[in-house]
């Protein structure tokens, strides 16, 4: 019997941990848009098969309580990196999940990002109903190069 306990993940954005100002469910989601290799196959079943390096590039979205200290740490960088982007110093990042065992042992799955830049701007609502999404700032960051280490 294998078990996975899961909890107390680490979020780092240029070596600030994000703790304070994360909100409800999903609150980081990193995605890989890129496949890491292309292939071909031709005549004969000659094949081809090519490593892609945009494979590298992975994107994440970090949900933050909109006026947070987080939310305002964020929206300070990206600001900086539209005021002068060939001035602005890319992000690092890392993504810390740790798995428990169950019986005492703890894996750290790492996932390592640099060469990162704010993807879109942070959109907003106004909703009289009740909507909470109303008070989630999202930031959208794409790093150029990810590595993931167990």
């Amino acid at each position: 019997m294998t078990i996975a306990l899961t909890g107390n993940d680490t979020i780092i954005i240029d070596g600030l941990p994000l703790d304070f100002g994360l909100t409800t469910g999903d609150v980081a989601t990193l995605t890989f848009p890129n496949d890491i290799t292309s292939a071909t196959t031709g005549k004969n079943g000659n094949s081809i098969i090519a490593l892609n390096e945009t494979g590298k590039i992975a994107e994440l979205s970090i949900r933050v309580l909109r006026g947070s200290s987080d939310d305002k740490t964020l929206n300070s960088k990206m600001k900086t990196m539209e005021a002068d982007l060939p001035s602005f110093t890319l992000l690092t990042g890392s993504i810390v999940k740790r798995i428990g065992d169950g019986i005492s042992g703890v894996t750290e799955d790492t996932y390592a990002l640099s060469g990162g830049s704010f993807s879109k701007r942070v959109e907003t609502t106004s909703n009289v109903e009740g909507d909470i999404e109303q008070g989630v700032s999202v930031y959208n960051i794409r790093f150029t190069n990810s590595s993931r280490n167990l």
